[in-house]
């Protein structure tokens, strides 16, 4: 065995720590749990072939989520050549059960609704914007988000806060209603 394939044995192991955090970014972008796992093992089956061009001591993590975005663009554009008859996400999310906390039915029922419009503003965004707040919520620094999305630090900083905005706005009547 030489020498590439004990690089991609190791680079497949610390890949594998990301398979979390790739799999709730591929449930957002696509808004269904099979597509979503897809998504993933494709990511990890790209990552492995490019295992060469990897250049260690870089950013492992944001590597990975720009090849699970960047597939994931690229099935959108293959989708909108060839569209299908589908589910939409969110009526997806919406058929999916909820786990309660703690099995009150009024607040499981709040949080749906809280939780609907939730997804239905963020998938309102358009999808590197929402891509930008995904990948900020599984942590990743404006660096890494640079790199995941190719393009400079203040344009992440300045897509970011234009995301928030439109965010706030469109949750704006929750605001109204904890205000006091």
């Amino acid at each position: 065995m030489g020498q590439g394939r004990t690089g991609e044995g190791s680079l497949g192991r610390q890949a594998l720590a990301h398979a979390d955090a790739l799999y709730r970014f591929a449930r957002r972008l696509t808004g269904d749990e099979a597509d979503a796992e897809d998504l993933v093992q494709e990511t990890f089956t790209r990552a492995l072939g490019a295992a060469e061009r990897f250049e260690p001591g870089t950013d492992l993590r944001a590597w990975l989520f720009r090849i699970l975005r960047n597939l994931s663009l690229d099935a959108r554009r293959r989708e909108r050549r060839h569209p299908t008859v589908a589910e939409a996400p969110l009526e997806a999310l919406e058929a999916r059960e909820g786990a309660p906390l703690l099995g009150d039915p009024e607040l499981d029922r709040l949080r749906g609704v809280v939780a609907r419009d939730l997804e239905r503003a963020l998938a309102s965004l358009p999808e590197a914007w929402r891509a930008l707040v995904l990948l900020r919520l599984e942590g990743l620094g404006d660096q890494e988000l640079a790199e995941v999305m190719a393009c400079p630090v203040g344009t992440v900083k300045s897509r970011l806060a234009r995301a928030r905005a439109e965010l706030r706005q469109r949750l704006r009547p929750y605001a109204r209603k904890a205000a006091p």
